[in-house]
């Protein structure tokens, strides 16, 4: 059985379902981290921690206050992007600032 192929609007060659939905998660979590790393005024972009196996998130850190601002921010994104409820989005938030949230500062 082949997969049904999707032409993507600026390229010449074919994305299946699979790749068009691994792409659009990834571009997702993209605009997640980078605006948590613009929220903690750290000049740094998805593209320079892709990819990197080290513990980059502990590199860099974030106020307390930074950190709830962009888990406001992002829990009103999925809701936005991915229609969950608050809870939900809440949640999957929580999960994101767990996995690569940056290290919060003690003052």
């Amino acid at each position: 059985m082949e997969l049904q192929k999707i032409y993507g609007p600026e390229k010449e060659t074919a994305m299946t379902r699979q790749e068009m939905k691994v792409n659009k998660e990834r571009m997702f979590l993209k605009e997640l981290i980078d605006k948590m790393f613009e929220i903690a005024g750290h000049d740094v972009k998805f593209e320079d921690v892709e990819g990197r196996t080290d513990e980059w998130y502990q590199q860099y850190t974030m106020t307390e206050e930074q950190n709830k601002e962009w888990r406001e921010w992002g829990t009103k994104y999925i809701k936005k992007k991915k229609r969950h409820y608050s809870k939900i989005a809440s949640r999957e938030m929580a999960w994101l600032d767990l996995y690569c949230g940056l290290k919060i500062e003690n003052k």
